[in-house]
């Protein structure tokens, strides 16, 4: 057994076979351990509801046997003393293989939850799972350049100048394609506020209709008219955007005028016979009727109420049925409704 104190590179021949055996037997270690550590944590994982186990699960899987290699290479080399340079590139080699890794597990946890998110999204608007495709794109963009860095900075390149080219391209990039970046990050604004969703009745200053489709750039509305309406998603985050679908009951404001010949007593009836023909009408609930203002041409009367549903129908129903008993009533109690008149008096000079 004495050819094993051999010296070849300045290391004894056990030394050189103790690094091959930790190079090959590792990795089969680290591979029986994964599959266990990954059978084990399925079976949990299937029996519980938080996501943090499925998350590590997918770690697990996305674990790559050649860094599982590479890694053994390097604690295998430990064994021995190499040349500074060759212990410089094995060094080298290791880290690269690690942050390429952490890449591959980081990409795979993003993915991992923002496909979760979506899956829960999927039901009430399919429209999102575009919007969260481009944030995966950017999430995982941003963490491979981040170990691009770290991978050059390791190996003993200068990224401050890199940076600082990255940050000028990135300007330049950035105002050739503001419009379509401004865009993309309202789609992101939308996905995550949450100010309309699909289905909601909004309207945005003139325009008004139900949301079909929120896109990566552009949201579709159908208007009550029949005609798509495409607005921009940076149009819509800087507007005014009124949504109806949270509305639990309408608020009604109308005005009505009688004639300047209606008695006194006659006016002074009118709020309480307002205040019978709403409260004899279900889903609403009467607020105040007043003789608000002396009109161009009649006593002007103010009514509100609230329709206790958001169904629009009902409401123009409900509007209607008080219109019609309003006309009965005055109808019955000799009361007249205004109109525009104008009295024009003559004076003849003998």
């Amino acid at each position: 057994m004495g050819f094993l104190y051999l010296v070849y590179y300045d290391n004894p021949v056990w030394a050189w076979l103790l690094a091959l055996l930790i190079t090959i037997v590792l990795p089969l270690i680290f591979r029986v351990v994964r599959g266990i550590t990954a059978r084990r944590l399925a079976a949990v994982a299937a029996l519980t509801k938080t996501d943090i186990d499925d998350a590590l699960l997918v770690v697990i899987h996305k674990t790559k046997f050649i860094f599982l290699l590479i890694l053994s290479l390097y604690i295998g080399l430990q064994a021995v003393a190499l040349p500074a340079k060759a212990a410089h590139l094995i060094r080298s080699a290791a880290l690269i293989a690690l942050f390429l890794q952490i890449g591959f597990w980081g990409s795979a946890v993003v993915s991992f939850w923002i496909t979760r998110r979506a899956h829960k999204e999927r039901a009430e608007d399919p429209a999102r799972v575009s919007a969260f495709g481009v944030m995966t794109f950017f999430a995982q963009l941003v963490l491979w350049l981040i170990l691009l860095l770290l991978v050059l900075d390791n190996l003993g390149v200068q990224i401050t100048p890199l940076i600082a080219g990255l940050g000028v391209g990135g300007i330049a990039i950035a105002l050739a394609t503001q419009n379509i970046l401004s865009d993309v990050f309202s789609s992101m604004s939308i996905l995550l506020d949450k100010p309309f969703e699909v289905g909601d009745f909004i309207t945005v200053g003139d325009f008004a209709g139900t949301v079909e489709r929120i896109g990566v750039k552009t949201t579709r509305v159908r208007s009550l008219s029949g005609e798509l309406i495409i607005f921009s998603n940076a149009d819509l985050i800087n507007s005014r955007v009124r949504n109806f679908k949270s509305l639990s009951e309408r608020r009604v404001v109308f005005t009505f005028g009688v004639v300047y010949q209606t008695p006194a007593d006659k006016l002074e009836a009118i709020p309480s016979m307002i205040r019978e023909i709403i409260e004899s009408i279900s889903q609403t609930r009467f607020d105040r009727a007043h003789f608000q203002k002396f009109g161009d041409y009649a006593f002007v009367f103010e009514v509100v109420y609230f329709v206790l549903s958001d169904d629009y129908n009902l409401y123009m129903d409900i509007q209607q049925t008080i219109n019609l008993n309003l006309c009965r009533r005055f109808e019955k109690e000799g009361i007249a409704f205004a109109y525009p008149t104008r009295t024009v008096y003559v004076q003849q000079k003998t």
